[in-house]
Parts: C-alpha cells; sequence; structure tokens
C-alpha cells in the first residue's frame, strides 16, 4: 500500500489541459510560530556575540558611553562631545600630516566603501559584469577601498573564469555608475584587481615651479604632482628616461623640473649635467648653468663629438670600477653623469650629415647599453616617437608621453598596450592652461601608465636659476662625504 503523505499537497495548478502531465509540488508543512521565533532568536543572539568579539574596542567605548550617561547624564555626554571636538581642531592645526594619516584617510575610505557597498550590485548587474551560474547571480566581490581627495582605489575578487579585460570592457560603465570622472583597471594578483576611480582631476590646474630641493634623492626627484594629489618624482639613477610629447605639450618644463630638482646636487659637485640642444631654444636659456657645472653643445657636430667624450670617459670609469663596485655612488671624484637631450629626433634621423647620424646614434646607445651601472643617464626628448626616427627606443626603460597627435603613438612612447590600459596621452587638452605638463608614466616595473602633470618652470623661474647658482660667486661647497 502506499505511503499515507502528510502536510498540504497541490498535485495541479489551473491547468486547462486534460492530458497534460501532472505537475506535482512537494508536501507543506506549517513550522509553528514558536520554533521560528526561538531560531531567530538563537541567531540574533549568536550574531550579537560575534560582533561583541570581533570588535572590542567598539565594545569597549559603547561601554564607557553608556557609564558616562548612567552618571551624569546629557551634561556628560555633551562635555565630552566638546572636548572630543577641540581635541581633534588641535591636532588638525598642530600636526594636519598625522591628522591626515590617522583621521581623514580612514574616515573618507569607510564613507567611500559604504558608497561603493550601495550601487555595487546594480552596477555589476547592469553593466554585464555580474555572472550566472546554475541559477544563481554571482557578483564580483568588493574588497578594501582605499580613499584620497581625488582618487578612490577599490578591490575586487573576481568571479572564476573572469578576467581584468572584462572589467576593462566596461571602464566607461563603472565611471557612470559609480559617478567618477574616469575609472582605469589595475591587475593585482592572479584573481584580483583595483578599480582606479578618479572623482576629481588634481591636474587640472597649472603647478607652480617646485622649490629647489635641500637635499636630492636621485631615486625620487619632485617634478610635479600625480593624478591622486600626491608629489610626482621621477628616478634618474640607474636608469634612462624618454620623453616624447607634441609641440608645446610641455616638454621643456620637465626637463627643467629635472634640472631644478638636481641642482643642489649640481653646485655640490655631485651631478654633473650635459646638454644636447640643436634647436638652440629650450636649454640654451638656462646655459650659464652647464657652461659653469657642464657642457652646452648645440651644433650636430659639437653634440656627437661631447657624446664621443662622455662615452670614452664612462668606458674609463667602467675598467675603473670594474671587479670593485656593482652599483655607482656620486662622489665628486665620479659624479653622476645627467645628459639632456632635446629634439633627439633632429639628431638621430632629420639632420642631412650621414656621418654624423651614424655617430650620434651609436654614442646614445653606447650609453644607454652600459651607462646605467657607472652613474651615467640619459633624458631625451622627441616629438615623432618612430622607430625609424629613433631605433634606440626601447633601450629607454622609463618612459613618459605627454601629448601626442595620434594614438598609435602612445604604444610607440609607451610601449604595447599602455593605450589599451589607460594612457590616453592623445585626448590630452591642447590649452596650455589644462592640458600643457599633463603627461602618463610608464615604468620599468609596473606595467600600468599614471596620470601626471609636470610643474611650470616658467623663464623668470630658469633666470632665477642661473643668477642664483650660476652667478661669478660660487656657493658654499658640500662636503664630500655628505650623500646626494
Amino acid at each position: 500500500m502506499r505511503r499515507v503523505v502528510t502536510g498540504e499537497e497541490i498535485a495541479q495548478l489551473r491547468n486547462p489541459d486534460p492530458f497534460a502531465i501532472p505537475a506535482w509540488r512537494s508536501p507543506i508543512y506549517r513550522t509553528p510560530g514558536w520554533i521560528v521565533a526561538t531560531v531567530q532568536l538563537a541567531r540574533l543572539i549568536w550574531r550579537l556575540i560575534r560582533f561583541l568579539c570581533r570588535h572590542p574596542v567598539v565594545d569597549a567605548i559603547a561601554a564607557g558611553l553608556l557609564a558616562l550617561w548612567v552618571y551624569t547624564g546629557w551634561p556628560g555626554l555633551t562635555g565630552l562631545a566638546a572636548g572630543v571636538a577641540v581635541i581633534l581642531a588641535c591636532w588638525r592645526w598642530r600636526w594636519p600630516v598625522s591628522f591626515a594619516r590617522y583621521v581623514t584617510a580612514p574616515a573618507r575610505s569607510r564613507w567611500r566603501a559604504w558608497h561603493y557597498r550601495r550601487r555595487w550590485p546594480a552596477v555589476m548587474a547592469i553593466g554585464k559584469l555580474a555572472v550566472t551560474y546554475q541559477g544563481r547571480l554571482l557578483l564580483p566581490v568588493l574588497g578594501k577601498v582605499t580613499s584620497t581627495g581625488y582618487v578612490d582605489r577599490v578591490a575586487v575578487a573576481l568571479v572564476s573564469g573572469q578576467s581584468p579585460a572584462d572589467f576593462a570592457a566596461r571602464a566607461d560603465n563603472l565611471a557612470h555608475g559609480f559617478g567618477a570622472i574616469l575609472c582605469r583597471v589595475r591587475s593585482a594578483r592572479p584573481g584580483a584587481l583595483v578599480l582606479e576611480l578618479v572623482r576629481r582631476d588634481a591636474l587640472a590646474a597649472i603647478i607652480p615651479a617646485l622649490p629647489i630641493p635641500a637635499h636630492v634623492d636621485l631615486r625620487a626627484l619632485p617634478v610635479g604632482r600625480c593624478e591622486d594629489g600626491q608629489p610626482w618624482a621621477i628616478r634618474l639613477h640607474g636608469t634612462h628616461l624618454l620623453i616624447g610629447g607634441a609641440t608645446g605639450a610641455g616638454k621643456a618644463s620637465l626637463l627643467w623640473g629635472l634640472i631644478r630638482a638636481t641642482l643642489t646636487a649640481i653646485v655640490a659637485g655631485l651631478v654633473r649635467p650635459l646638454a644636447a640642444d640643436p634647436k638652440l631654444m629650450e636649454l640654451a636659456y638656462g646655459r650659464a648653468i652647464f657652461d659653469r657645472y657642464g657642457t652646452y653643445a648645440a651644433d650636430p657636430a659639437a653634440i656627437a663629438a661631447m657624446l664621443e667624450s662622455e662615452v670614452a670617459a664612462m668606458q674609463h670609469r667602467a675598467a675603473q670600477f670594474a671587479g670593485k663596485y656593482r652599483a655607482h655612488t656620486p662622489t665628486r671624484e665620479h659624479p653622476f653623469v645627467v645628459i639632456f637631450v632635446d629634439e633627439v629626433a633632429f639628431l638621430t634621423c632629420y639632420q642631412p650629415d650621414r656621418k654624423l647620424r651614424d655617430r650620434t646614434l651609436a654614442a646614445l646607445a653606447t650609453l644607454t647599453t652600459q651607462g646605467r651601472a657607472v652613474g651615467y643617464c640619459v633624458v631625451a626628448a622627441l616629438q615623432d616617437p618612430r622607430k625609424e626616427v629613433l631605433p634606440i627606443r626601447n633601450l629607454f626603460p622609463d618612459r613618459i608621453a605627454m601629448r601626442l597627435d595620434e594614438p598609435e603613438q602612445v604604444d610607440m612612447v609607451l610601449g604595447d598596450g599602455a593605450r589599451d590600459r589607460g594612457a590616453l596621452a592623445d585626448l590630452i587638452s591642447t590649452d596650455e592652461a589644462t592640458g600643457a605638463g599633463v603627461a602618463y608614466v610608464r615604468l620599468a616595473d609596473d606595467p600600468d601608465p599614471a596620470r601626471v602633470r609636470a610643474a611650470w618652470v616658467s623663464d623668470p623661474d630658469i633666470r632665477a636659476m642661473c643668477g642664483q647658482y650660476a652667478a661669478p660667486t660660487r656657493l658654499a661647497p658640500i662636503e664630500d662625504g655628505e650623500a646626494a
């Protein structure tokens, strides 16, 4: 005999077809209300206990406030709030850096995290980044949110089978969905990525020339500002730098910003600057600095001779260092040599004398392949980044792309795939007030380009530098033992 099934059972629902297969449903059992209430109460108690165990600091604060209210009432709480406000105000006034680090930044990050959690499911689903698997909607996991005054960095754990390219293809959707100006996708680790959402443009206004630093770090020379509002520092020691940009993009300000950042070490004799200026325009304005502390050349023949002389000096230094040193440390005897080449394309491609072209190109190739370990750095600027114009562009580990004329030129300067990663150098504004000095940087150890803006070193700033540091009366020298 068939077993009797208890509970409410409905065999078929509103099916007008008498020949249709019956749609069987499982029996329905009514759970008593006291059991439901007991289970929910147990869940509430368990969650409360877990919260208390995981947040001891919050528990202590809440207990203290409760005890204060019990013993003093509202006057005690009001006095406590006023005291805390005064302490925070004094902290912010007296120590703004530590206040921003320990108070402002965590509070802003928590507030922005709540903003993203509230919109996360809708943006992921509408932007087609949510995945349906076995009838379930799977969302990428929202991780830690780190926020500055300009940029939010959102950590995301991917759903199995997704890739950062899926998010890169939906970058515009994410930017509009979260109310940001721009969204870039950064690779973090396998199965994870970081979304950079720009809320405010820290590079919209012209940045005045930065003060000349008293102490020079050749691995972090301040020259401008990053997109997140942090200082932008360039490394010269141990690398070579290629700067690409159209006319009026701000290459001259970047070159003079590097000279300005190293000026203290130049005066101390720890850095020796060389200038190759075939246009006789940009570097010639501050020629007094090069004539006093280094070398200046403008004629193509003089430039080729200067570069060949430095190749010989570099090889002589390498012979002295062989078997003794593996890394170069700037000293008066062996200073760090920086060779600034403005419009290198003319020297390697456009000048009519083929022999001079070959000599210049051979010298630059030797300096860029052998000079890093012994304290030589080449900083080259050009407008046309094509391979036939500068065949040795791959010998520059670090690269900067300022405003360019064509989208293809972005990858020529920064490397393949740079524009797909967010380096939109061809879209930088031609207006000098908003676009001059804006650039994208791609370093050898970081494939993701970063948006920056160089400080504007004006003609009066250059004249002031020459008048102060290249005057007949030299400043007091820095001792040999003082490091740069």
